[in-house]
């Protein structure tokens, strides 16, 4: 995390050290960015750097969570949905949403995996933990497998479904990226259904 006197800077000056940073680390990497240019584009003497930051990692961390801030921004939060086809439509909203911002926004596509895979990220696992709720409520997602797990499954199914979308914008496939939502829900009606119907999931994926 910053230290308390980066916080003391105005608010445009944050952002330009931010923004700074998170082009070369989008243009570089992680690993090759250097710290000593990032702070020299931004203006930053060494001394004030380190009254800012406690190095390089921490500046990552910043900009990463800066790069999630946005991911949820355009996003959304999740709003209970009626009904099954309310349900899939919220979901495929939210997809569309997030790969319309990650089209606009180059560095948060070139960040994007390292921002969302983030261990611990509190924010994600709420988002997903309300979507469980809503499909539970709605009779859409099973109930006999514990909350914590299923909501945890959930999670790692959309991640893995945002590593695959990710990897075909970066490599300027966007007609297939455009198919992750489908190729989410697919992965997901399957470990949402319990089997009881017979259907092994083929209800929940046809409710649209």
């Amino acid at each position: 995390m910053p230290l308390p006197r980066f916080h003391r800077l105005a608010d445009d000056r944050q952002g330009h050290i931010l923004d700074v940073a998170r082009g070369h680390f989008a243009r570089h990497g992680p690993g090759a960015a250097s710290y000593n240019k990032i702070i020299e584009s931004a203006g930053v003497s060494k001394t004030a750097a380190y009254q800012y930051f406690d190095g390089k990692d921490d500046l990552l961390a910043t900009v990463l969570d800066g790069v999630r801030d946005r991911l949820l921004a355009a996003l959304g939060p999740w709003e209970p949905a009626a009904s099954g086809p309310a349900f899939r439509a919220r979901l495929e909203g939210g997809s569309r949403a997030l790969l319309a911002h990650l089209h606009k926004h180059p560095d948060d596509l070139a960040l994007a995996d390292l921002a969302i895979g983030r261990s611990g990220e509190a924010q994600w696992l709420g988002w997903v933990e309300a979507v469980v709720d809503n499909g539970q409520a709605l009779g859409l997602i099973r109930t006999d497998i514990d909350r914590s797990l299923l909501v945890a499954a959930t999670a790692a199914v959309l991640r893995a479904a945002d590593a695959w979308t990710l990897a075909r914008l970066r490599s300027g496939d966007g007609q297939h990226a455009e198919q992750g939502a489908d190729q989410a829900w697919l992965l997901l009606a399957a470990l949402w259904s319990d089997g009881s119907d017979g259907n092994d999931g083929r209800e929940t994926r046809d409710a649209h």
